[in-house]
Order: structure tokens, then C-alpha cells, then sequence
């Protein structure tokens, strides 16, 4: 401006336009510096820069390139310019001292925010990052920035010490913990569920109480994403993780198993002793013929040591076609090219009840793929209802339309329904 001053006063113009044209001219130019500088750093500088850094040999800086680090940096020079030579300005000095730095402060804000998303990009490219996000920690960074840059603007703005407002802050305190209560639970819910390692992205989670079945896809500081089965995303409250319980099928997905846990129910009626043309015929059977051998030659000379008349069929010890069922469908199962043969495998009996004869089966596919598990329990489950007949056995089920229609068309053949 004291360049300006005397030219203008040169001209003849009136002293107080003089001093207020030298004001403007000196405003208008400095802005024009401002936008040469930045023009400069926007498509020279940061041409070359971006130049070098898709050329390197490294690949972590192509993060801070696409999350436009160094393009928000840009706008920093022209403030700081505008900033440094404020002083020329007079009785202006003060005004563009105080919206030079409130704009610096808002660029330093975008610069840290763009920054931190690069830093969450590069840590998210190693196989760390599954088992230990950090995408809660960050969002809680960018939440003290943004508080700390309003202190200062608005400091700023009244001309006050940034320390003066910090003093009143214990006065709003229940005020803050208010406003930020779901951030300050998230976070403090963060912390456990990564220390505790009880939530990763990419683990399948169910939680009913929010209709939550599928694949965690994000974790923040307040919200966890959930993409269910039938691709709806469902956002889960962070701190609901820990107050509430939900069922990760992590440790299932790892150890490369499913759990097979499948009842048959067998109707009582068909239960019986076996006859000596049911074990021949069972003899036969590959998985059985060892069994059979064994378990007759025990039966028999248990009988004959106590003399046991065996023309009764409820005196001794016999086998029965559910028993040999059972023992059948147990070596079927060891066999099973496609169960996990380390894992526990059983074939069990139940309680009866009003369906007849639970027999359940416990054993653990060697996928943990669902599409292969399913493939895998129904091919077993197919066998076992195939098979069952075999035994002399009938597999329960409720009587339908076609049964009472057959019930009642026999009736009438046999001429006890008019």
C-alpha cells in the first residue's frame, strides 16, 4: 500500500480517496497474488508431485493422491499469504487478520480429515485391518479436530483467547456429554470390542433383537454395518455390540467346519426284536457285517451262560432293528468322505414325544461353506430316509389330505362306512 499511496496521490486525487483506493488497489492485488499462488501450487506443484508419486515404487502414497490430501493443501499458501500481509491493510489489518486465519483453520481441518481417511485407506490394504479396525479411533480424531478448530474460530470471531473458552467448557459439560453421548459410548465400545477381539469386519454375526443375520462391513465409531443374506444393510449401534449378546460364527468360519445338528423321528410302531431273516438280511450290509458278528456272538453266549430261553423273544438280550439302525447310520457317518472325522460325531436317542423316536445327528462337515454344508446334511439326510424302510423302520410324519383320503376310501372297500 505505501507503494500505491503515492502514485495515486500523484494523480490529485482527494487525500481521503487516496487512502481508500490504495486500500482497495492493495486488497485486489494481493487477491490476485493469492490466486496466482494458487494456481501455481494447484497445476504446477501439484502436477509433479502427482507425477513422481504414481511413478515411485511405492503404493501408500497413491492413497494421500486419491483422498486429495495435496490438492486441499493447495488452498493453504494463498491464506497464509493473505494472513502474513494483512499488516498492510490499516484499519483492515484486524478483519482479514481474523478471516485469514479462520480459513486457514477451516483448510487445516479438511487437510487432517483427508488425511486421516488416506491413513485408513493404507491400513485397511493389510490383513490386519480384519481383525483390528481403526476406522472408530480416526472418526474419534476428527471429532476432537473439529471441536478444537470451532474454539478457535469462534475465538477468533469474538477476539478472545482460545483458553478463555476452555475454561467455561467444565460449565457445559453435561451439555457436551449430551450432544456426543452416542459418539462417547461408541468409542468407549470400540476400544472393547477390538481389545477383546469380539468383533472383525467380514465376520457373519446374527443379532435378532435388530434383525441382524450376515456379514459385518463396517465398523465406525457409532454404527456397525451389517450386509444380511438378502443384501438389506442393517446399522447397529456400536455400544449395542457390548450391552447387548449376538452370535459370531467366526471360530466356525476359521476352524473350516459346520455343525450338522438334525433329528429323524421314527414312529414307535414300526420298533421291534429282530427276527433270525432280518439279521441275514442285515448281515449283508457292509457296514454291518462286523458289528453283527461281534454283538451276536457276545448276545449269544451271554444267554446261553444263564440259560436263557430264547424261544420267548423278551427273554435275554437281542438286538433290535433300531438299534442295528443306529449303529448303521454311526458307520455311515465314519465313513462319510465329507464329514471332519477330528470332530465329535454321534448318533443319539432322544426323549419320545407326541413325533414318535428322535434320533439325532451330531457330527461336523469339512466345509464351512454354507452352499457345501447344505449339499453335504441333505445327502446324509436323503440316505437316512432311503435306508430307513430297510430296517423295517417308518419315519414319522403327520398324516396329510392324501392319508385320510386313503384311510377313508379303505374303509369303504372293507364296507365299514356307508
Amino acid at each position: 500500500m505505501e507503494l500505491i499511496t503515492p502514485l495515486l496521490k500523484n494523480i490529485g486525487l482527494d487525500p481521503d480517496w487516496t487512502e481508500r483506493l490504495a486500500i482497495l488497489a492493495s486488497i485486489v492485488v494481493l487477491l490476485l497474488v493469492c490466486f496466482i499462488a494458487y494456481l501455481i501450487t494447484r497445476y504446477l506443484v501439484l502436477r509433479i508431485l502427482a507425477f513422481y508419486i504414481r511413478n515411485n515404487r511405492f503404493s501408500w502414497d497413491n492413497y494421500f493422491l486419491e483422498r486429495k490430501v495435496f490438492h486441499r493443501m493447495c488452498h493453504l499458501l494463498p491464506a497464509v499469504l493473505l494472513y502474513t500481509f494483512s499488516v498492510a491493510f490499516g484499519d483492515l489489518q484486524q478483519v482479514i487478520h481474523r478471516l485469514a486465519s479462520i480459513y486457514i483453520t477451516i483448510v487445516v481441518v479438511f487437510v487432517i480429515d483427508a488425511f486421516l481417511k488416506a491413513l485408513d485407506d493404507i491400513y485397511n490394504s493389510y490383513e490386519v485391518a480384519r481383525k483390528k479396525p481403526i476406522k472408530a479411533y480416526l472418526q474419534g480424531i476428527k471429532i476432537f479436530v473439529v471441536v478444537v478448530a470451532l474454539i478457535i474460530i469462534i475465538a477468533r470471531i469474538i477476539d478472545k483467547s482460545p483458553v478463555l473458552l476452555l475454561s467455561g467448557v467444565g460449565a457445559m459439560t453435561a451439555v457436551v456429554l449430551l450432544i456426543f453421548q452416542d459418539s462417547i459410548l461408541g468409542f468407549v465400545a470400540g476400544i472393547q470390542l477390538a481389545t477383546n477381539d469380539m468383533l472383525r469386519i467380514g465376520d457373519r454375526i446374527e443379532m435378532p433383537k435388530h434383525n441382524a443375520d450376515g456379514t459385518v462391513v463396517d465398523i465406525s465409531l457409532t454404527t456397525v454395518k451389517v450386509e444380511n443374506f438378502d443384501q438389506t444393510i442393517t446399522t447397529i449401534p456400536t455400544h449395542a455390540l457390548v450391552k447387548d449378546s449376538f452370535r459370531n460364527w467366526r471360530s466356525m468360519i476359521e476352524s473350516g467346519t459346520r455343525r450338522i445338528k438334525r433329528s429323524v423321528y421314527i414312529d414307535v410302531a414300526t420298533i421291534r426284536f429282530c427276527t433270525d431273516e432280518m439279521l441275514q438280511q442285515f448281515r449283508r450290509i457292509h457296514l454291518l457285517t462286523g458289528y453283527l458278528d461281534q454283538r451276536l456272538a457276545e448276545i449269544n453266549a451271554y444267554n446261553q451262560e444263564r440259560n436263557i430261553d430264547t424261544d420267548q423273544p423278551v427273554n435275554g438280550r437281542r438286538l433290535t432293528n433300531i438299534g442295528i439302525f443306529r449303529i448303521y447310520i454311526q458307520n455311515y457317518l465314519r465313513a462319510h468322505p465329507k464329514l471332519n472325522q477330528d470332530m465329535p460325531r454321534m448318533v443319539r436317542q432322544l426323549s419320545s414325544n407326541e413325533h414318535g423316536l428322535p434320533i439325532e445327528i451330531y457330527a461336523f462337515a469339512a466345509t464351512a461353506d454354507w452352499a457345501d454344508f447344505e449339499t453335504i446334511q441333505a445327502d446324509i439326510f436323503d440316505h437316512i430316509f432311503a435306508v430307513a424302510p430297510h430296517f423295517g423302520l417308518r419315519i414319522f410324519q403327520t398324516p396329510g389330505g392324501h392319508d385320510l383320503r386313503a384311510l377313508s376310501d379303505s374303509i369303504k372297500q372293507d364296507g365299514f362306512l356307508k
